[in-house]
């Protein structure tokens, strides 16, 4: 290997490390903006978080290393130019193409790993995510007491406390409704004093109760009637222990068979058995449409098991209640309005199932190609990045931030119009998936050319120059048609 592409690898390599757990971080951030308030006030353990942080990097990868594919290459052939280092290797004999040839074959290992990774390690990672989000949404908030108000998050227990201390382990004058044994205020507990803390198993939340009373109404649940002899029971305490049940806050992680058949938990193999055997119910519910209709449609004629039938000459164009005998007329058109309206509230019912089974299959053929699409993209971006930089030969994090975030979002907005418009079905999902791939490259290949023939294109001196020619040649033919009018 020359020394040229030693240069040109090392060059590459630390913007590609920066610039990627740059985005990854700012792609992290705004998933916690998103779901800050599933997370906030939940008393989830550390690890909890972390598992679901180190699952999203892997889930955002498949945007992170196209956009730091293309800001790093950009970056890359701009410091290379803006230090006058692409004009010496120029010099020295070696093309721009020869000089790029061991990057390609770089982002080549690049995307041929983006690939194994979206077929073989993403739908697990999307399995456990979702499972995992699905938990951590569902969970209920940590118990919390706010002074002088009624807490309800305990079920069958309203608690309230008038003050409480500055570390709110300590709760005064409290009053606690207990709803389990009976209706609403048969069950009342006053304290002036409860500390709060949690059992060894932290399966239970106790409260350490002091100087109160309990009055409770012991009646009988299943009486029918009044009785005059009912009791009700007071009891004055010293201190005592309220013992609530913490189950409902506690996080339960539910069965991960449930998610598995959801089109982003499944790889390429996967996906085509899935799209197969859906395609196959398809063609059987239409088949079985069409063989319903048909026989309804055959059961209401008055041919119906006939072994002869002599079709009745009718002139199309004719009205053909004229054929119909006066008499008949009424029967045979309610006849034919209420087979009409059997057949239609068939297919009304049938089309949900219909209408599911397709959302299915287009959903099932978009998430084939998103396998392939991730690592092409990594080719298109470093494609149009490493040419741009090559021609505005500027570095840093100035001009490259900005072309790069114009170029990606213009991949993103198109590609992700195209999928939506693939998902309503107004394209197909082979069209939907590669559409912007398609309309940036023939970009990527006129900036590859622009590069390697030297060309200014973003020079905006050059620009200035041709503007003010064309101005003065404007001014010109001005003043030439004044003196030929006057």
């Amino acid at each position: 290997m020359k020394k040229v592409h030693l240069l040109i690898l090392q060059a590459f390599i630390r913007p590609f490390f920066v610039t990627f757990c740059i985005v990854m971080f700012v792609l992290l951030m705004l998933f916690l903006f998103k779901y800050i308030d599933d997370l906030i006030g939940k008393g989830f353990e550390w690890y909890v978080i972390l598992e679901l942080l180190s699952y999203q990097c892997a889930v955002q990868l498949t945007m992170a290393l196209p956009l730091s594919m293309l800001l790093s290459s950009i970056m890359t052939f701009g410091n290379l130019g803006e230090s006058y280092e692409l004009v010496a290797i120029k010099a020295a004999g070696v093309s721009l193409r020869k000089a790029m040839t061991p990057l390609f074959f770089l982002i080549g290992i690049f995307a041929g790993g983006s690939f194994l990774f979206s077929d073989y390690i993403l739908p697990v990672v999307n399995l456990k995510m979702g499972s995992l989000l699905y938990d951590v949404r569902n969970k209920k908030a940590d118990f919390f007491i706010k002074a002088g108000v009624f807490n309800n998050t305990i079920p069958g227990y309203s608690i309230r406390a008038k003050n409480k201390s500055k570390d709110g382990t300590v709760l005064y004058n409290l009053t606690i409704y207990d709803n389990t044994k009976g209706s609403a205020g048969s069950n009342v507990l006053l304290a002036k004093e409860g500390y709060m803390f949690d059992s060894r198993d932290q399966s239970f939340m106790i409260l350490k109760l002091k100087d109160g009373v309990r009055y409770e109404d012991s009646r009988v649940k299943d009486a029918k009637r009044y009785d005059p002899r009912q009791q009700f029971t007071r009891f004055y305490f010293k201190e005592t222990e309220q013992k609530f049940s913490m189950e409902a806050f506690q996080m339960k992680r539910t069965d991960e068979n449930l998610f598995k058949s959801h089109h982003q938990m499944l790889n390429l193999r996967q996906l085509k058995l899935k799209t197969d055997s859906n395609k196959a119910l398809i063609d059987s519910m239409t088949a079985m449409y069409a063989l319903e209709s048909k026989s309804s449609i055959l059961f209401q004629s008055p041919y119906y098991r006939k072994e002869v039938v002599t079709p009745a000459q009718i002139d199309p164009k004719a009205n053909i209640l004229d054929y119909i005998p006066k008499s008949l007329r009424a029967s045979t058109l309610s006849n034919a309005l209420m087979q009409v309206q059997q057949s239609q509230d068939m297919n009304t019912n049938r089309l949900a199932e219909f209408k599911r089974l397709v959302d299915s299959d287009i959903r099932y053929r978009i998430e084939f190609h998103r396998k392939f699409t991730l690592a092409v993209s990594c080719l298109l971006l470093f494609g149009i990045g490493a040419p741009l930089g090559a021609i505005i030969r500027k570095g840093g994090l100035g001009a490259p931030v900005v072309l790069s975030i114009i170029f990606f979002l213009t991949y993103h907005i198109i590609s992700t119009v195209a999928e939506k418009s693939a998902k309503d079905g107004g394209i197909t999902p082979f069209w939907g998936m590669w559409s912007a791939i398609f309309i940036l490259t023939p970009l990527a290949i006129f900036l590859t050319y622009k590069s390697t023939t030297d060309s200014a294109l973003f020079d905006l001196d050059q620009y200035k120059v041709k503007a003010q020619l064309m101005w003065e040649w404007v001014k010109e033919k001005i003043n030439y048609r004044r003196k030929k009018s006057a």
